[in-house]
């Protein structure tokens, strides 16, 4: 029963895999650039996948493991500035304050260790913490202990960062 058709994969996971991306690189272009390099490696892997895994922890997989060799390329690359998007304050519109954040959330992300922005981008994905814990390898109590740790950080720093602003 190897029903799986490539397509449908895309549609389903492709903007979960790109804002696991973004948590990554806050880059635009480099999250999509890492997206697509995580369907090409789905669709040439497909035909091997066995259905041992769930198919979206599967994904993940993939995806976290191409984010982290891009991250390990660029270690040395200062920390990307605060997304254009946020210097337009005085707008009133309520879509682009939700927009601002958003992209302050993936500012604080990008911010923090290679771990905890796995964890807490997949449980922003809402992914199930036992399959956080199978894609990162850590048990699930552990997981959980850290997405309430990686909240008050972000926590710390949004605040932070809503007072700079």
């Amino acid at each position: 029963m190897h029903n799986l058709n490539f397509e449908e994969i895309y549609h389903t996971y492709w903007k979960k895999i790109f804002r696991l991306c973004m948590g990554y690189v806050n880059d635009d272009d480099m999250a999509k650039d890492l997206c697509q390099e995580t369907f090409v490696a789905v669709f040439q892997q497909l035909p091997k996948f066995r259905m041992e895994a769930n198919i979206g922890t599967w994904i993940y997989r993939i995806a976290t493991n191409i984010c982290l060799r891009q991250v390990n390329l660029e270690k040395r690359m200062p920390k990307n500035e605060l997304p254009y998007q946020i210097k337009d304050l005085s707008e009133k519109d309520n879509k682009l304050e939700q927009e601002k954040m958003t992209d302050l959330l993936y500012q604080c992300i990008s911010e923090l260790p290679e771990l905890e922005r796995i964890i807490i981008s997949l449980e922003l994905e809402e992914m199930k913490q036992k399959d956080i814990a199978e894609v990162v390898g850590i048990s699930s109590a552990n997981v959980r202990v850290k997405i309430h740790r990686i909240k008050e950080k972000l926590t710390e720093k949004f605040a932070h960062y809503g007072t700079e602003l």
